[in-house]
């Protein structure tokens, strides 16, 4: 059976991305690196946005605010087209033009389920925030992981993460600091139907 692996880097406010921000805002250090280049393959799942958004900067697209990528941005995209894709979208037609990406129309939450119970691989989100609540909701995530970034994006954050969340009961698996400033820490995750405390007899 697959593991199906929530995954985001985030802003220490909780946002997935800001304007005029570049990517990992700037802040990635060496051994932030070294650990990604240590990660098992996975399967991808994202939604339309996240494809379009990711497929451009594969196709040389340069993101707002900056002129060229920066090496660990350019790195981290050219794994991205090497490793195997589905997306998520009633939109999107294909072919899909990004190299090693699958187009799937049905309800995401039980393709994943599907995927899930026939697979033996890791499944892992990337971006994809509609998608990512969705499968938790399901109660189909194994793995909850957040790698925060020490910068508030007050003025700037775009794509609030934890909005139209469910109350989640998150038990630590593991902790980590990267190059003294990067802080990873990863869950496995519970919905509740109630807060545990004070809910009336």
């Amino acid at each position: 059976m697959s593991e199906l692996l929530i995954d985001f880097i985030t802003t220490l406010d909780g946002y997935a991305s800001g304007e005029g921000w570049p990517g990992f805002w700037g802040l990635e250090g060496p051994e932030y690196l070294a650990w990604l280049g240590e990660q098992p393959e996975a399967t991808y799942l994202m939604g339309a946005n996240t494809y379009r958004l990711m497929s451009g900067f594969a196709a040389g697209e340069v993101p707002n605010g900056q002129n060229e990528f920066r090496p660990e941005e350019e790195a981290s995209v050219d794994e991205l087209t090497q490793a195997p894709k589905v997306v998520f979208s009633s939109s999107l037609e294909e072919p899909l033009t990004w190299a090693n990406s699958t187009l799937v129309r049905d309800d995401a939450v039980e393709a994943v389920r599907a995927m899930k119970s026939s697979g033996s691989g890791l499944l892992s989100t990337i971006g994809s925030l509609s998608l990512c609540r969705s499968l938790l909701r399901a109660g189909l995530v194994d793995r909850f992981r957040v790698v925060m970034f020490p910068v508030i994006t007050g003025a700037t954050g775009e794509e609030r993460i934890y909005d139209g969340y469910p109350d989640v009961a998150l038990e630590m698996i593991e902790h980590r600091t990267f190059d003294g400033r990067i802080q990873l820490v990863e869950y496995k995750p519970r919905v509740l139907e109630h807060p545990p405390l004070g809910v009336p007899a």
